[in-house]
């Protein structure tokens, strides 16, 4: 049987997971109708549905009912994907096991039982700041190891470089907006007219979980979205603050697939092959931390739900290593050299 995720606006949740023969696979639609139910933003909601339909391919061959999963039969999804390829990150796959879990709770009201597998795993958690004494916990379930992840932020030449193939003010609003507010992709597409505050120099942002905050407007950004309303921005009706300048899309919201060319023109212009929006976010907190901002200021900027995320930063890069490395060897030369008489 072929699976197939569409896109129906007028539906309950606009993606529906359909049959070879337009029939609704109904446990996992009903689910997704929840979720959108829940308020759950829509890129969440569309993460939902692909880790689903990949699932739901797999599980079909099993021949077993919803009600009939165990750890086991999660165990050998996990032997299936780690067997393609390319074969999926152990983030992938682990979003993918908790996803089914939201799932089989949603139908059940139960956890996954254990059946042949038992799994069984002891941490120690302890406060991301490093205050108050370790905890155990002990944690059940199916889980891949993923390995450390490391900020990489992008150098101040690759910014340069990178800031200098533009040629609009509204490309330049928006990279600066990233680099220094620290906005997501996402949030800089949800931007409206009205959440500009010029006279106050603020902007109110519509951030993941529909949480929002309000972040300063720097100088020179502030100069540049005013000389983007003032001298680009195309007359119309629509309320989002970017909006395409040209072509059949003129005056129309700005969306993801435009952005994601955007900036795939202008690495291929700066030759800059690491310049992404995330990236540029990434370096917005990289650099905050350098500047000696506190964690709880960074957190609430870069609209952090979790401080363990924000403490990533703290984490210094392979180059910032080197960098202080040779600021310590140079100055333990500088101390050590005999002086003259």
């Amino acid at each position: 049987m072929k699976l197939a995720l569409v896109h129906l606006s007028a539906a309950a949740c606009p993606y529906r997971l359909l049959d070879e023969e337009n029939h609704e696979i109904v446990w996992v639609n009903d689910f997704l109708d929840a979720q959108h139910l829940r308020q759950l933003s829509p890129r969440s909601v569309r993460a939902y549905a692909y880790d689903l339909l990949h699932f739901a391919r797999w599980f079909q061959s099993q021949h077993q009912t919803l009600s009939e999963i165990t750890e086991s039969t999660l165990l050998n999804y996990v032997r299936h994907q780690l067997n393609q390829q390319p074969q999926p990150t152990p983030q992938t796959i682990n979003h993918r096991l908790t996803v089914i879990r939201c799932l089989y709770r949603f139908h059940h009201g139960q956890e996954i039982s254990a059946g042949l597998s038992h799994f069984q795993r002891m941490y120690t958690t302890r406060c991301p700041v490093g205050y108050g004494r370790p905890h155990r916990t002990i944690a059940f379930g199916l889980r891949l190891k993923q390995p450390q992840r490391v900020i990489q932020p992008l150098s101040a030449e690759q910014v340069a470089k990178f800031w200098a193939s533009f040629r609009t003010f509204r490309d330049l609003a928006i990279v600066g907006l990233m680099l220094l507010d620290g906005l997501r992709s996402c949030e800089i597409l949800t931007l409206q007219l009205e959440d500009l505050k010029l006279a106050d120099a603020q902007l109110h942002v519509l951030g993941k979980g529909r949480k929002q905050r309000i972040l300063p407007l720097p100088g020179e950004i502030l100069e540049v979205l005013q000389n983007y309303l003032r001298l680009e921005r195309p007359l119309t009706n629509s309320s989002s603050l970017f909006v395409a300048l040209k072509g059949r899309r003129r005056g129309r919201p700005m969306t993801p697939a435009g952005l994601r060319s955007l900036f795939r023109h202008h690495r291929l212009r700066s030759q800059v092959p690491a310049a992404n929006p995330h990236r540029f976010r990434h370096t917005f907190g990289a650099d905050m931390v350098r500047a000696g901002i506190s964690l709880p200021a960074l957190q609430h900027l870069m609209g952090h739900s979790q401080i363990h995320t924000t403490m990533l930063y703290v984490r210094l890069a392979p180059q910032d290593v080197w960098r202080e490395y040779a600021r310590a060897v140079a100055n333990r030369a500088r101390l050590t050299s005999p002086r003259m008489p």
